[in-house]
């Protein structure tokens, strides 16, 4: 973290901001003239005034009470009858999946008024093993946002049968990632649930590196029937909640869970859903929380976890306890909440002030003055141009081999073939046995039952396999797309009609050391460039937006109708039901390899 935003320990200032408290010293910043939320009590008390010292909360007084005492020096910001309330905490994101560094994800953040993050990052760890997640835990302490990891708990996703992975962090390596890092807080979403359930020797031995040493561990469940299982084995939150029934199973088995709010046009908005557990259900919603789990450059900005919040409100929950979620509880989830989430004293001093919308307005970061008027500060800015390098090893981690073809050859006769079908909204997909009858070419076939080419490419230098697939319902007929963030081995997925085009996507991911792309008819029509570990930009957050929203655009145009976030996680080989790995088609409920023709 940056010294301009640091705060000193709290033992180290018990007795000055005492003082403060008692009016015998002077605040360093008075926010006055408030309506102050209380996570605590869930209540807005009016006319009130926040005292500063040292980046943390010293006392909330009455308004005015600082001008009639004799203290003097203090900063006064009029808050003119706004609203303020504690920073957000989001208890589950992915950094990576913004497309950002850290400290260019922090810029977004905090006009969002999210102050703390617990981040996951097991696709650099997927991609560069310890060093990567180390690598982005020193990008974390330069970022002016305070950034908590949960150690990746399942790199690979799955075993070497399955997909080739650049990472394999084993028990071993993540006690050692606990040991060395005091922001290593928690172990991150336990992904392979089927094994967890199932007693896997691995997957437990990992379980146990974090459960002896006190860290509370998060999930990723789905199906009813691997909860009670997964509870028994010591995971105790989950933002896979998708529908009333499942969430009311978690809270019941004593998992918090997270309520995941995203863009409604992408598969990331399991909240209204979700969220009928406490609003019809009648569950207490003490141990519920909001999340974002993976946001892209632009609806970082969009759809920040100030949006989720009021998704909670539209959903049925008064705007303090909606507050709470976002806020207190996740700060207490994770046993943090005697620094975040709240506003009183000892706290820090992470405040944001709002409008009766709920909509930020200025951000404090350690009594910092951030974002004011829903911009960025000149403070904040500079910090932002002074963020942290990453190694040149990080810009070298697409290795592909030589050019190979990436469409299959068309069958000679009558075939079955095994075809991956999205379902909407793009998290699961079905496994559909297509009769497909001899044919002239694939276009035949593309035409008639609305498929296009699907390809993983292994691109960590290890042995340059290639997965070949179909994808039905993906509406593209014309062109290629192709990506390097192809969850969670990171190899690179295509999708395609042709093979000139796939091939111009692959050698412009290739160029871009690693990137997004949407190509038609022999010409890049968007990309954006990725080359930190394949995975990341090197630019500033209004940049990688601009150019997301470019490719956005792209995308659509080419007519796909899964957002390329979605399309990221068709080699994702732990949701049902048929996906695509550098190995082949994986049957997932069955944990195999299937051929595409038989």
């Amino acid at each position: 973290m940056l010294t301009r935003f640091s705060v000193a320990p709290l033992h180290t200032m018990t007795r000055t901001l005492a003082a403060v408290a008692m009016g015998r010293a002077a605040p360093d910043l008075v926010i006055t003239g408030a309506r102050v939320l209380s996570t605590y009590t869930e209540r807005i008390h009016r006319d009130r005034e926040v005292w500063i010292k040292g980046g943390r909360i010293a006392v909330v007084k009455r308004a005015g009470d600082y001008k009639k005492s004799k203290l003097t020096g203090a900063r006064l910001h009029d808050a003119r009858g706004g609203i303020v309330a504690p920073g957000l905490v989001d208890p589950h994101v992915h950094i990576e999946s913004s497309m950002m560094t850290a400290c260019a994800f922090a810029e977004a953040a905090l006009l969002n008024g999210t102050t703390t993050v617990f981040c996951d990052s097991h696709e650099i760890g997927n991609v560069c093993d310890v060093a990567g997640i180390e690598w982005m835990l020193e990008d974390a302490r330069r970022a002016p946002l305070s950034i908590f990891l949960t150690v990746p708990s399942t790199v690979p996703a799955t075993n070497s049968k399955l997909e080739t992975a650049g990472g394999d962090l084993t028990p071993a390596k993540i006690g050692k990632i606990f040991d060395r890092w005091p922001e290593a807080a928690a172990l991150g979403e336990k992904m392979d649930y089927i094994p967890v359930a199932m007693g896997d020797g691995r997957s437990h031995a990992i379980l146990a590196e974090a459960l002896k040493r006190g860290r509370p561990v998060c999930g990723h469940i789905y199906g009813r029937q691997f909860v009670a299982a997964g509870a028994a084995s010591g995971i105790t939150d989950t933002h896979e909640a998708i529908d009333r029934e499942i969430a009311g199973d978690f809270l019941e088995n004593g998992v918090w869970i997270f309520l995941r709010g995203g863009n409604p046009r992408t598969p990331w908005h399991s909240l209204p859903q979700a969220i009928r557990a406490v609003t019809e259900l009648g569950a207490n919603p003490k141990r519920v929380c909001v999340c974002t789990d993976d946001r892209d450059a632009d609806d970082l900005f969009l759809f920040g976890m100030d949006w989720v919040v009021r998704q909670a409100v539209a959903a049925g929950l008064r705007t303090t306890a909606a507050w709470s979620l976002g806020s207190l509880h996740p700060a207490t989830r994770y046993a943090k909440d005697g620094e975040f989430g709240g506003l009183a004293p000892a706290r820090r001093a992470d405040l944001v002030l709002l409008n009766d919308a709920l909509e930020v307005q200025s951000t404090w970061y350690g009594g910092e003055l951030v974002v004011h008027h829903r911009r960025i500060t000149p403070v904040l800015d500079r910090a932002l141009s002074r963020r942290y390098r990453y190694p040149r090893a990080a810009y070298a981690t697409v290795k592909l081999p030589a050019r190979k073809p990436l469409s299959p050859p068309l069958p000679k006769k009558a075939v079955t073939a095994n075809v991956i079908r999205l379902v909407p909204p793009g998290i699961l997909t079905a496994h559909d046995r297509l009769a497909l009858p001899a044919a002239g070419s694939w276009a035949d076939h593309f035409a008639k039952h609305d498929l296009c080419f699907l390809t993983v490419i292994e691109r960590h230098g290890k042995n340059g396999g290639v997965g070949y697939g179909l994808l039905r319902d993906f509406g593209l007929k014309d062109g290629a797309v192709a990506s390097s963030v192809g969850h969670d081995a990171h190899n690179i997925v295509l999708a395609g009609t042709n093979e000139a085009d796939l091939q111009l996507a692959l050698a412009t991911v290739k160029r871009l050391r690693g990137g997004v792309c949407v190509v038609r008819r022999g010409r890049v029509q968007a990309s954006v460039a990725l080359p930190i570990a394949g995975l990341l930009s090197d630019q500033r957050a209004p940049v990688v937006a601009k150019e997301t929203t470019a490719l956005k655009r792209a995308w659509t145009k080419l007519g796909c109708k899964v957002p390329y976030m979605g399309f990221n996680l068709l080699p994702l080989s732990v949701i049902p039901e048929l996906r695509l790995t550098d190995k082949g088609l994986i049957d997932v409920l069955g944990m195999r390899v299937v051929p595409l023709f038989t």
